[in-house]
């Protein structure tokens, strides 16, 4: 591939919040986009993903069920933010569900236990994120859920990236059979757009890049990131109320 090809997939892929319900996603292409996911990077080679393919409507609503039992809780903790800071989604009780009409679930996992093959030192001396023993498995996890929305993207078909909290983690794990010792990582809701996706919203290169030291001019005071997130979100709420009508 050509890095303009690539860079021009990076720069159109899209989170798709609302789906075809009754547009149907070929195996195949699931097959192309979980390779994609088994080949991310990783520390040491470890792997420690595996997907769970949730296509059964049935299965599907059951997950659904469960977010929204523990979305009561979340409602009430993102609440307490600033009102310009919550997420669009959470400014009242209703549940709007951008995901729940994807034809398609991947349930990406997570295996610990992949910990020991990698450098041990680097998780209690100096480690990556501090005192952090999780930064590299959940770097791992992150590099094998992106490239799936990637290969997605690249097959014309929409993703959406659904964070799973431990209390629904739990669920999806009585729900799908899987072994405790796993970890439910993410969900990526698969499917094809219902609507077209917007221009992206990136801060420009010259603002985020340095050369050979930290340029301080470049520096965000507290003030300028109080404005950015909030200039995020009001972004962020023109889209939900775009694609929840």
């Amino acid at each position: 591939m050509e890095i303009d090809a690539f860079l021009k997939l990076v720069q159109n892929r899209r989170s798709t919040r609302k789906f075809k319900s009754n547009a149907v996603v070929a195996s195949e292409d699931i097959q192309k986009i979980l390779e994609a996911g088994r080949w991310a990077m990783s520390g040491a080679n470890a792997q420690p993903w595996e997907f769970v393919v949730v296509d059964d409507a049935a299965i599907k609503e059951r997950i659904i069920t469960a977010w929204i039992e523990v979305r009561k809780e979340s409602f009430v903790i993102e609440n307490t933010r600033m009102p310009d800071l919550c997420p669009p989604h959470f400014r009242g009780p209703e549940v709007i569900l951008g995901f729940k009409d994807a034809p398609v679930f991947i349930v990406v996992l997570g295996d610990r236990r992949t910990y020991q093959i990698t450098v041990l030192s680097a998780n209690y001396i100096c480690g990556e994120g501090g005192a952090n023993t999780d930064s590299n498995y959940l770097k791992n996890m992150g590099n094998a859920t992106q490239n799936l929305h990637l290969a997605a993207a690249a097959l014309g078909l929409g993703t959406q990236w659904v964070s799973v909290n431990r209390l629904w983690g739990e669920a999806i794990k009585q729900i799908l059979g899987i072994p405790d010792i796993l970890d439910v990582h993410t969900i990526v809701a698969v499917g094809h757009p219902a609507i077209p996706p917007k221009d992206g919203q990136r801060r420009p290169l010259e603002q985020i890049v340095h050369h050979n030291q930290y340029e301080t001019e470049k520096f965000r005071s507290a003030e300028d990131i109080q404005k950015f997130m909030g200039n995020v979100r009001q972004l962020a709420k023109t889209e939900f109320d775009r694609w929840s009508k």
